[in-house]
């Protein structure tokens, strides 16, 4: 595993409490030694501050962080005010996103698509950054169509993204369709896998619902046979996603990027399967 690209997502903690279990949840992760832990931001760039903050915090134990960071609503003075806070800090690593529009938000602020952020950065800062963007296995909810949503991803690595993070997905074939027309159309660049443990059944089905991945029937209809019984859900979603991390990786999948939730249990147990 050590040669794959394997990292870990948290979103930034909104109370002094959560700030707390969250270090506590790093530092059971980082024994996996990960090789960084991203953070994300809210609807429209709300907490790109506790988004900072947390980056910071994480770098100042030593381990390597990549802030997300949203072009929706922001403008080219605030990005590059926010750019340049990074790399005072000295963090070399992006994930560039379009993000998603905060209910009753009208505009879009100065960019449209993640190409354009992904351009701008490039513009303003060089080869400063890695510059990671995310991909769509089982395609965006809002494209049009397969063909152009790859289009679309075609258009942020051409804007000079080094890399992608796929969103979660429990097919993997829909994965190596999406790497194989990407890599037909020369887009030679890492595609790492998104993976989420499946640990709560509503929680799944709401996520999936609103980002557009699909949940197998088989897998849906197993958890549902579960009820109230957590310790089943969790042990078949183990299973299952253990199972299909597996597939990634003997197909050559790059490496897993872990959706945590900021929840330390699931990502190591199917981390120390992985490495058995």
């Amino acid at each position: 595993m050590e040669t794959h690209n394997f990292s870990i997502e948290f979103f930034p903690p909104k109370t002094d409490e959560g700030a707390d279990k969250l270090r506590a949840v790093r530092q059971k992760l980082a024994l996996l030694a990960p090789k960084y832990f991203s953070v994300t931001f809210g609807a429209g760039g709300t907490t790109q501050q506790g988004t900072l903050q947390t980056v910071l915090e994480i770098k100042s134990e030593g381990y390597e962080a990549a802030p997300h960071l949203s072009c929706v609503g922001g403008t080219r003075d605030s990005l590059r005010a926010i750019l340049q806070q990074f790399q005072d800090a000295g963090i070399r690593r992006l994930v560039a996103l379009r993000g998603d529009l905060p209910s009753g938000y009208g505009g879009a602020g100065e960019f449209r698509y993640a190409n354009e952020l992904v351009e701008f950065i490039r513009k303003e800062t060089g080869d400063w950054f890695h510059i990671e963007v995310a991909a769509y296995p089982e395609m965006h909810p809002q494209a049009r169509s397969p063909q152009d949503d790859l289009q679309a991803f075609a258009r942020k690595i051409q804007a000079g993204a080094n890399a992608a993070i796929t969103q979660y997905f429990y097919n993997a074939d829909a994965y190596f369709q999406f790497v194989d027309n990407a890599r037909k159309l020369g887009l030679d660049v890492p595609i790492v896998a998104g993976i989420m443990p499946i640990t709560n059944y509503t929680q799944l089905m709401r996520f999936s619902d609103m980002c557009g991945a699909e949940i197998p029937r088989w897998v849906r209809v197993k958890l549902a046979s579960f009820g109230d019984d957590s310790a089943s859900i969790k042990a078949f979603g183990l299973d299952v996603v253990t199972s299909l991390c597996e597939r990634l990786l003997a197909g050559g999948a790059p490496g897993l990027h872990f959706y945590s939730m900021n929840q330390a249990v699931a990502t190591t147990a199917i981390w120390q399967r992985l490495v058995k």
